[in-house]
């Protein structure tokens, strides 16, 4: 049933602003002066989304986040038979659905809004989503674009942390993405992407300069640095997950209090480090900075940069070092292990806690 449901879904939002407009009309018939009519389409979207079904835990994990946070903004929480009922009435009226299909949308709205006011108790106050403006796509290497984006109002977020995004051109569709900033004077905020799904294959693809997108709450991943602490800093990054390593470097820029931070970006090879002039501008301006590339796979590298980025960066340890590490799935999962034997006491370890950063 999952896949009857994803596909009348999708059959729904070949049609999305008159989905839109049905939606929003059935709510505000029952629930006036809740849902504003100009959030109605983002909301319906990541609502049926999250009704239907197939997304992973982060995916999941996102929607909720979003969900929650307009729920709790709008007030829809006493509203959720209504809000439930305007789904299934709105997929009614794209799709002829058997009796069958209209009970299965029904108890899985039912156990989505269960989960959404859950979340609500998660997500603190403010803006569910905060439009933004694509001002740059830069295509940095292959598979790889450094997207730079304006929100519409500022968003307020801690180098380390990940936001929810959702591109307009694939709407519903939510993932997490570290900001590869600290916050800037012009709030602009860079995203890293590597087009591997359906929603980074869009931003590295699809996405261009005046698109927009929308840019959820942020939520703390394990990789914001401890205020109290000044302790050196060995990160570690693997891939796009140097991005949220290099909002902190920029954050110690800003006051960097004696403190010296030493950051191995590891890639296969040169061509493959996709952010190289940032870097070394970052190495240049600062000097307390030594970024150390690593190469798995490049036989001509110098033999201090021969090898996975945690091998390298287990050669760079110091003791008093806070550890910072991010990368690919499988570059996360053995790290901890391999950190622990090398000699790195486990409350200096720092790793992303699950979401697609």
């Amino acid at each position: 049933m999952t896949a009857a449901l994803a596909a009348s879904w999708s059959v729904t939002m070949r049609y999305a602003r008159e989905a839109a407009d049905h939606f929003w009309c059935a709510v505000e018939e029952r629930c006036p002066g809740t849902l504003p009519e100009r959030e109605a389409a983002v909301f319906l979207a990541a609502f049926g989304r999250l009704v239907s079904g197939g997304d992973d835990p982060a995916g999941r994990a996102a929607l909720l986040t979003v969900l929650g946070r307009a729920c709790r903004r709008y007030r829809l929480l006493p509203h959720q038979l209504t809000v439930e009922a305007a789904l299934v009435a709105t997929v009614s009226r794209q799709v002829r659905l058997t009796p069958e299909l209209v009970a299965a949308w029904a108890g899985a709205a039912r156990r989505a809004t269960a989960a959404v006011s859950r979340a609500v108790e998660q997500v603190g106050d403010g803006p569910p989503w905060w439009p933004a403006q694509v001002v740059d796509h830069d295509r940095a290497a292959d598979g790889i674009a450094v997207v730079t984006v304006r929100p519409w109002r500022r968003l307020a977020f801690r180098p380390g942390q990940a936001l929810p995004v959702c591109a307009e051109r694939r709407p519903g569709w939510w993932r997490w993405y570290s900001p590869a900033n600290a916050p800037r004077a012009d709030g602009t905020i860079e995203l890293h992407v590597r087009a591997v799904a359906a929603v980074s294959r869009t931003l590295v693809h699809r996405v261009r300069p005046g698109d927009r997108i929308w840019l959820g709450p942020p939520r703390s991943t394990g990789l914001t640095l401890d205020p109290a602490s000044k302790a050196d800093l060995l990160l570690v990054a693997g891939g796009t997950g140097l991005a949220p390593l290099r909002a902190l470097v920029e954050q110690v820029a800003a006051a960097p209090a004696g403190r010296r931070v030493t950051m191995v970006v590891g890639a296969r090879t040169l061509a493959d480090l996709y952010d190289p002039i940032s870097l070394d501008k970052l190495q240049s301006s600062n000097d307390w900075l030594t970024v150390v590339p690593a190469f798995s796979h490049d036989p001509v590298a110098e033999a201090g940069e021969q090898g996975d980025a945690l091998t390298v960066a287990l050669d760079h340890w110091r003791p008093g070092q806070e550890v910072y590490l991010c990368g690919p799935p499988l570059m996360v999962a053995g790290s901890r292990l391999r950190l622990l034997a090398g000699g790195v006491p486990a409350e200096r370890i720092h790793l992303p806690d699950g979401f697609g950063v």
